[in-house]
């Protein structure tokens, strides 16, 4: 009953009109500064002028409803769209904004995205790893660089407990069946291992615009009784399903800081990965899981026979795995950095607290 939902009042136009009209009352000069800035911070081409348009149009709603609510402060996350509204609604409203930056898309589009403007307005920008403030650092001025902080995704650990089961060849891929996510290279990874392991099972949980494309692929390969493709499922579904796994796949080709590692680290499971963007900061190659090259179907392949055939090497994996997210990846613990933060840039010049980041 407290969420305010901008795409809704910005459907009303009487609404919508009289947010803006408020506000250019208000203001004329920082309501035509705000529309200039809009202006001059959109992507190329007429498509692209039409939604930054409606991005204006939605940050008055959102401006209008925080000055009556009067709230202070403005927190997005992911910095595409919506970071784009939170930026024009902090212009139009004087309220400072700040914003989490995951990653990878954003990267890939950082001037389309305007994320060098995004950054110098913002009061902050929570990063949620080095590779992403390094990323962030790229595309940013140095006098920027202070304000610019890590805060880990995290999870809530104890909603993954580690479930007594005995060791077989069950593997789990959770992901949105996506080109980025590798799958063809885990295939190729089953296919040389198939012949030696008759009980070998992959579940891919998920959907995506692949799905068809990679069903059909993994038939085609003589696969269809090894995969085992079941759509997605809730969180909870996904829970049970790595008390039943042992050992979870993620061939990505990018990524973030992929929450569903430290989902089934926090389940004691052990984790095959590709050495990308901020994975190794979750995952030590050897301690935690083991770390492969993107696109390797043959080091995916050896790594899956590595820890299959090792079940003392599997539980130490699975152990220390739990740790690590418990220690670093906590969302309790990441939820109170980001509130010290909110409240330290409560000043201009925020006496800001001492982290140690990992």
């Amino acid at each position: 009953s407290r969420t305010f939902h901008i795409l809704d009042a910005a459907k009303n136009p009487s609404r919508l009109l009289k947010a803006h009209v408020g506000l250019l009352k208000q203001s004329p000069r920082q309501y035509f500064g705000t529309l200039k800035k809009a202006w001059h911070t959109r992507a190329p081409g007429a498509k692209a002028a039409l939604y930054q348009m409606i991005y204006f149009a939605e940050a008055g709603m959102l401006a209008q409803h925080m000055q009556a609510r009067g709230i202070t402060h403005l927190h997005n996350h992911i910095a595409t769209a919506s970071c784009t509204v939170a930026m024009l609604a902090s212009a139009l409203s004087d309220i400072p904004f700040s914003f989490t930056l995951h990653g990878p898309d954003i990267f890939f589009e950082p001037h389309r995205w305007r994320l060098d403007e995004k950054i110098a307005s913002a009061r902050f920008v929570a990063c949620i790893s080095h590779f992403c403030r390094a990323q962030a650092m790229n595309f940013s001025a140095p006098a920027q660089w202070n304000k610019l902080h890590i805060v880990h995704c995290g999870i809530e650990p104890k909603r993954y407990s580690p479930q007594p089961r005995e060791r077989g060849e069950h593997l789990l891929f959770v992901g949105r069946l996506a080109g980025v996510k590798g799958v063809p290279v885990l295939l190729e990874a089953l296919k040389s291992l198939a012949p030696t392991h008759p009980d070998l099972k992959l579940t891919l949980i998920g959907d995506g615009p692949e799905r068809s494309a990679l069903e059909t692929r993994a038939t085609q390969m003589g696969l269809s009784d090894v995969t085992h493709f079941v759509g997605y499922k809730s969180q909870t579904e996904v829970a049970e399903m790595l008390g039943q796994t042992d050992v979870f796949v993620l061939p990505s080709f990018a990524e973030g800081v992929p929450v569903v590692l430290m989902e089934a680290m926090a389940a004691a499971v052990p984790v095959i990965t590709t050495h990308v963007a901020g994975i190794p900061e979750l995952i030590d190659d050897g301690v935690h899981g083991i770390l492969t090259h993107p696109g390797d179907s043959r080091s995916l392949a050896q790594a899956i026979e590595t820890v299959l055939a090792d079940t003392d090497l599997a539980k130490v994996m699975g152990k220390e795995g739990r740790a690590k997210v418990n220690a670093s990846f906590n969302i309790e613990t990441e939820a109170a950095w980001l509130a010290q933060l909110l409240s330290a840039y409560k000043e201009n010049k925020p006496k800001l607290p001492v982290r140690d980041v990992t």
